[in-house]
């Protein structure tokens, strides 16, 4: 039986080049891929250019640590160094924030990831494509969830951007 993903996209460095890439990369590896809106924000955690942020949607038989294991392979073929400290600029930037209603903590994966209720750049285009999904853990739907963020988030702003 096929699992619901969603899984955050982001980047700060030729970031229109660089979430192409990782769209292309999703697009290629698994079907019906629903794509959020485009997100501008200003970098967390230092000093950076602003990063473009999105969130894709798709379903797929594949293991959750296999889907972990193509999105890392996603970011190494685009280029991202992992030597880089957690809050630097990056080229881009893939993390499986769903799988289903799955609850998991494992060295390296967490489920349903945490960033979904800490940022707005990631739950703002959560709730574009999977409003009315419940959060597996609060029982709360993602729009409920960007409604009660919403008045106190960090400056999110629409990016105009299409994908074929």
């Amino acid at each position: 039986m096929d699992a619901l993903v969603t899984v955050s996209l982001g980047s700060n460095i030729r970031p229109e080049q660089n979430v192409r890439k990782a769209v292309a990369e999703l697009k290629r590896l698994f079907i019906d891929i629903t794509i959020s809106p485009v997100y501008q924000t200003e970098a967390v955690g230092f000093d950076g250019e602003d990063f473009l942020n999105l969130v894709v949607s798709f379903n797929t038989a594949m293991p959750v640590n296999q889907v972990a294991v193509e999105l890392k392979e996603i970011e190494d073929r685009i280029g991202r160094d992992r030597s880089q400290p957690r809050f630097s600029p990056r080229l881009i930037d893939l993390d499986l924030l769903t799988y289903d209603t799955l609850v998991l903590n494992q060295p390296g994966l967490q489920l349903p990831r945490a960033e979904i209720l800490q940022n707005a750049f990631v739950l703002k285009p959560l709730s574009d494509i999977q409003g009315e999904a419940l959060h597996p853990e609060l029982q709360q739907s993602y729009l409920q969830l960007w409604q009660q963020m919403e008045k106190t988030a960090d400056r999110i702003e629409l990016y105009p951007m299409q994908f074929d």
